[in-house]
């Protein structure tokens, strides 16, 4: 009887789909680390697809997705150009993500801090401004189960995280906390946005919460914005990585 067994060829063949992330993120890579850059004219399918050893509908998909995340324009007689970094969709969590991994100078992440003290600080003088007692219940069970895991790492920066995500939540702020939202969690992923943890740093990290907290369910919203924003830059100065040298210097 026929055997019911997969072959090798077949247990070993990627799908499509596959396959074809696989290029997309070769691509995205390339571009961030600017091995393509700005300007510059992707070399023509028929070499892509050679390259490559993928299918020509592969690479035009890819191209379709690249085009989406607004990292190349393809003009018909003119060839496939790099768009600059100002036309990508940092938002987009596979350029987001490529962007902070490829981050040597940091300077991506300090920008990602500045932008996220900047909205969240904004988020906290709105649920500031609209404190009821359901926002300080949600708040105080927070700050409890940060305070709780102090001395475990991994537990306690999933409570900040969900600390931070309630208050985006709480501010009624849809569109700036969903931006805010994106950031967080693709950086928080990187070891280099975890960064070192100095001496106490849960602690102070705890204390700097607590003042968002009172400031919030005092009603305070222009102080509620200066403890977000002072923590949020505060706490990536302290836990920065010293910045790599480029090669050869």
């Amino acid at each position: 009887m026929p055997s019911s067994e997969p072959t090798a060829s077949a247990r070993t063949r990627r799908p499509i789909e596959r396959i074809g992330a696989t290029v997309l993120r070769e691509f995205v890579q390339a571009i961030v680390a600017g091995e393509y850059g700005p300007g510059q004219i992707l070399p023509t399918e028929a070499e892509l697809t050679a390259e490559f050893g993928v299918s020509r509908t592969v690479i035009r998909e890819t191209m379709k997705r690249l085009q989406e995340k607004g990292m190349i324009t393809v003009a018909q007689g003119r060839g496939t150009h790099v768009q600059p970094i100002t036309s990508w969709n940092v938002l987009d969590p596979l350029v987001l993500s490529t962007m902070i991994s490829n981050d040597r100078t940091l300077g991506v992440l300090d920008d990602l801090s500045v932008v996220r003290s900047a909205l969240e600080a904004e988020m906290a003088g709105d649920a500031a401004a609209t404190v009821d007692d359901q926002t300080r219940l949600i708040l105080r069970e927070r700050i409890e189960n940060m305070a709780e895991s102090v001395s475990d790492s991994s537990v306690f920066r999933d409570a900040d995280v969900q600390f931070h995500l309630a208050v985006m939540d709480l501010s009624g702020n849809a569109l700036a906390a969903n931006i805010a939202r994106a950031l967080i969690l693709h950086a928080v992923h990187s070891d280099r946005y975890t960064g070192l943890d100095p001496t106490r740093a849960f602690e102070l990290t705890l204390a700097e919460h607590e003042a968002v907290v009172e400031a919030i369910d005092a009603g305070d919203a222009r102080r509620a914005r200066e403890a977000m924003r002072d923590h949020i830059l505060g706490s990536w100065q302290r836990r920065r990585l010293p910045t790599e040298k480029s090669p050869g210097m």
